[in-house]
C-alpha cells in the first residue's frame, strides 16, 4: 500500500450499531474512519423496530471502545441489567456515540458503488496498491465519492427482507398483493397501525425470534378490549418440535428463552392456529380484498385479512459488485467464517468468536461486519459485531497479535436472531430442553399439532 493510500480514511458504510463500534475502534487504534450513513440520523434501520424489545442487556450492547470514547463527554451507561427498545438502543447510545465520532459521520449518503481507483473487477495490474474509491448519493440526488484505504461495510440486511415465498423467490402474487403484506414486526402501540390488525385475521410467516415477538403482540391485542376477535394464523415451513419455540431455561441469554415462551403461550392459549411444512408458492386476493395463501403442495388456506412475513433478511451485494468477494454460496456469507454459522450445521450451540481472518475477502482490506457478515444467517448477537470491527481495526494499525487474539465469550444460542420483548427474565425459567431437545407434541388450539424433528 503507498503512503499516499494510508493517509486516506477507513470507510465505514453504516452508522449501526456494528459501523459505529468499528469507527470507535478505529479511532482508539490512531486511524480515521469515515462513516456514510443513508439515514439522517444514527441507527437509521434500528429506529424503524424502535418499539421492539432486545432480548440482550445494556451490558452486551454497548462497545468498550465505544464507551470509552463516550466517557468524557458526561455519558451515562444505563443500568447494565436492564433490556433496551430499538428505540432507547438508537437514542441513548447510538446517537451519542455518532455525535462523538462529528465530522466523521456522513448522514445522508448512500453507497452505490465501491471499487479500486482505476480498476474494476477484471484488472489484476497493480490492484492492491491502488486506494478504494466509494461512491454515494443524498436523497436529492446529488453524486459524490470518497477515497479510502479500506473500506468495512456494516450496513446491515435491514433494507432487505426475504420474501414470503417457499423457493426464495418472491410468490406468485406476492407483489399484487403488497397493501396487505408487511415485513416488519409491526408497532401495536401506534394506533394506526393498532387499528389494522384489531379484530383481523392475520397470517404469520416464519420460525425465528421476530416471528415469536409478532405472534406474542397479536395475542396481547387479543386480549384487550379492543382487540376482540383477533387471531393468528402461524405458518411454519417445517414442523412443531421440543426446538419449535427455542432455548427457555438452557437459553443463556433469559429473555431470548422468555421470547419463545411466549410465542408457545399464544398458540397454546388459542391466539393462534399453526399450519406447518407449508411452503407458500402464491398469494391471491378475494373479491373483497383479503388475502389467499395457496402452498407448493396446493394446499389453499382459509382468507386472512393480514400477512406478516417474517422470512429473514438477505445481504444487498449489488454496490459491492465491482470487488472480489469469496462468499459461501449458500449463505452469502465470507467463506471462512459460512461453516461456523451455517444454520444446517449449527441449528444449536455455540458460534465461535471470530474476526479478521474469518471476515477476509481475495479483494484486501474490504470486509463485511455485522449482521451482513452473516448473510442469510439467522443467529447473529451484537457483540459478535463488536468482536468482528475490534479484530479488524486491530489489523488495519498493523497489531495482528490483538487481531488474531479471543476477546470474547458468546451465549449458547438457543433461538435463531431476532429481538426480545421482556425486562423480566424469570419466565425463561418456567420450561427446559433447548435447541437440541427431543421433539415433543404441542396442542395448538384444540387440536394436536403434526410433529416433526426440524431444527429452530
Amino acid at each position: 500500500m503507498s503512503e499516499i493510500t494510508t493517509e486516506l480514511p477507513v470507510v465505514v458504510i453504516g452508522a449501526g450499531p456494528a459501523g459505529l463500534a468499528a469507527a470507535a475502534h478505529l479511532v482508539d487504534s490512531g486511524l480515521e474512519p469515515l462513516v456514510l450513513e443513508a439515514g439522517t440520523t444514527a441507527g437509521s434501520a434500528v429506529r424503524e423496530w424502535a418499539h421492539v424489545r432486545l432480548f440482550s442487556r445494556w451490558g452486551e450492547v454497548v462497545d468498550p471502545a465505544a464507551e470509552k470514547l463516550l466517557a468524557p463527554t458526561g455519558w451515562t451507561k444505563p443500568a447494565e441489567d436492564t433490556y433496551p427498545s430499538g428505540g432507547d438502543w438508537a437514542t441513548l447510545y447510538l446517537q451519542p456515540l455518532a455525535d462523538v465520532l462529528g465530522e466523521q459521520v456522513r448522514y445522508d449518503a448512500r453507497v452505490t458503488g465501491v471499487s479500486r481507483t482505476g480498476r474494476d473487477r477484471i484488472v489484476d495490474a497493480d490492484r492492491e496498491a491502488q486506494p478504494f474509491v466509494v461512491h454515494y448519493k443524498s436523497t436529492d440526488g446529488r453524486e459524490q465519492r470518497v477515497f479510502a484505504r479500506a473500506v468495512i461495510d456494516a450496513s446491515g440486511t435491514w433494507s432487505t427482507p426475504s420474501p414470503a415465498g417457499g423457493s426464495g423467490l418472491v410468490a406468485l402474487g406476492e407483489k399484487a398483493a403488497r397493501v396487505r403484506i408487511t415485513y416488519r414486526v409491526p408497532d401495536l402501540k401506534d394506533p394506526a397501525v393498532r387499528a389494522r390488525y384489531a379484530g383481523k385475521r392475520t397470517a404469520v410467516i416464519g420460525s425465528g425470534a421476530s416471528a415469536f415477538t409478532a405472534l406474542a403482540y397479536l395475542a396481547d391485542l387479543a386480549k384487550a378490549d379492543d382487540g376482540q376477535g383477533t387471531h393468528a394464523t402461524w405458518i411454519l415451513r417445517r414442523g412443531i418440535s421440543g426446538a419449535t419455540f427455542g432455548g427457555g431455561k438452557a437459553d443463556q441469554l433469559p429473555a431470548r428463552g422468555a421470547l419463545g415462551l411466549a410465542a408457545k403461550a399464544a398458540v397454546d392459549g388459542g391466539y393462534a392456529d399453526a399450519v406447518t411444512g407449508f411452503r407458500t408458492d402464491t398469494i391471491e386476493r378475494t373479491e373483497d380484498g383479503r388475502v389467499i395463501l395457496i402452498g407448493e403442495d396446493g394446499r389453499r388456506l382459509d382468507p386472512v385479512d393480514e400477512v406478516i412475513v417474517l422470512t429473514g433478511f438477505r445481504p444487498d451485494l449489488t454496490f459491492l459488485d465491482e470487488l472480489r468477494l469469496g462468499l459461501d454460496e449458500r449463505l452469502q456469507a465470507p467463506v471462512e467464517l459460512a461453516p461456523l454459522i451455517d444454520p444446517n450445521q449449527h441449528s444449536c450451540g455455540t458460534v465461535y468468536p471470530h474476526g479478521v481472518n474469518e471476515l477476509s475477502h481475495p479483494e484486501k482490506d474490504v470486509y463485511l461486519v455485522g449482521m451482513k457478515s452473516y448473510g442469510r444467517a439467522p443467529t447473529f448477537l451484537a457483540m459478535t459485531g463488536y468482536e468482528q470491527v475490534r479484530s479488524i481495526a486491530a489489523h488495519l494499525a498493523g497489531d495482528q497479535e490483538a487481531a488474531e487474539r479471543v476477546e470474547l465469550t458468546l451465549p449458547e444460542t438457543g433461538v435463531c436472531g431476532g429481538a426480545g420483548l421482556f425486562d423480566e427474565p424469570a419466565a425463561a425459567e418456567e420450561t427446559g430442553g433447548g435447541c437440541c431437545a427431543a421433539p415433543a407434541t404441542l396442542t395448538i388450539g384444540a387440536a394436536p399439532a403434526p410433529v416433526s424433528s426440524g431444527g429452530c
